[in-house]
């Protein structure tokens, strides 16, 4: 049985002190248990969808890979809630590497809060096209339209890719990580390059969040929601263009303000 991104659930409803029963679209949750190289590497708590592309970025975000050709084999069973990868090269400190802290040495800079793997895949973010302010309200607008869960059920979260010929893709999960790892799998699936594009991003633009989007190589970020301190100062650490508040016809701009035509 495929899994649906949305269900139907029968709710009693109260409007104007008057009540009513009605169907409501309830976001779908799916818990997904990644099976790398026979041994049980981690499950994911997220919506049924893209799940391909989720595994993916999910393993390169984690360092696990570099490119999707990495992966000898991968096999999805959505019944039962497993994805079964195998690598050509199968790495032994994997578990042991994941979510594993690092304690760095770089006094007062931004990176010694990364994680272990953090600190072997996150990089540095240069160049990058410089884009007008309303282009960033029009990709925002653009990417909150084209979510069709989010209309149903308002319990997803969005990340959307443009590129310079403004090709989109937009990717929905219950968890704004996961949405960004959908992306991040799509484009080594795709052997696409991020690295000249902007990302629009439904969530609060976080350290994980930043962290990410470095990992992608996106230069720009884009949210309609608030940072976090740690989020820019890993931000302006790694070169990277974070734009939040991103309401109707006003925006803030917090790091490497270049990128943007203001």
């Amino acid at each position: 049985m495929i899994q649906r991104s949305c269900v139907t659930w029968r709710t009693t409803k109260a409007l104007d002190g008057q009540t009513f029963e009605a169907d409501d679209e309830i976001a779908a949750e799916f818990p997904l248990t990644i099976r790398l190289d026979g041994e049980e590497f981690a499950t994911l708590v997220c919506s049924p969808s893209d799940l391909h592309d989720l595994v993916v970025g999910f393993l390169a975000s984690e360092g696990i890979i570099r490119s999707a050709e990495e992966i000898k084999t991968f096999t999805l069973d959505e019944v039962r809630g497993m994805a079964y990868v195998d690598l050509h090269r199968p790495q032994s400190s994997a578990k042991e590497l994941h979510s594993k802290r690092l304690i760095g040495s770089c006094c007062g800079k931004s990176r010694q809060f990364y994680f272990h793997n953090d600190a072997r895949t996150a990089r540095t973010v240069a160049g990058g096209a410089a884009i007008a302010p309303q282009r960033c309200f029009e990709l925002m607008k653009r990417m909150q339209d084209s979510s069709v869960e989010f209309h149903l059920t308002g319990g997803v979260h969005n990340a959307a890719f443009f590129d310079e010929a403004d090709l989109m893709e937009v990717r929905s999960d219950i968890g704004r990580h996961n949405a960004l790892d959908k992306l991040f799998g799509h484009s080594l699936r795709q052997r696409a390059s991020m690295r000249r594009g902007v990302i629009a991003f439904s969530g609060r633009l976080s350290s994980e969040v930043v962290l990410k989007a470095a990992k992608i190589g996106c230069p720009i970020l884009l949210s309609k929601s608030a940072p976090t301190d740690l989020a820019l100062r890993l931000a302006e650490d790694l070169g990277m263009t974070c734009v939040g508040f991103i309401r109707a016809n006003s925006m803030n701009v917090y790091t490497h303000p270049q990128r943007i035509l203001l």
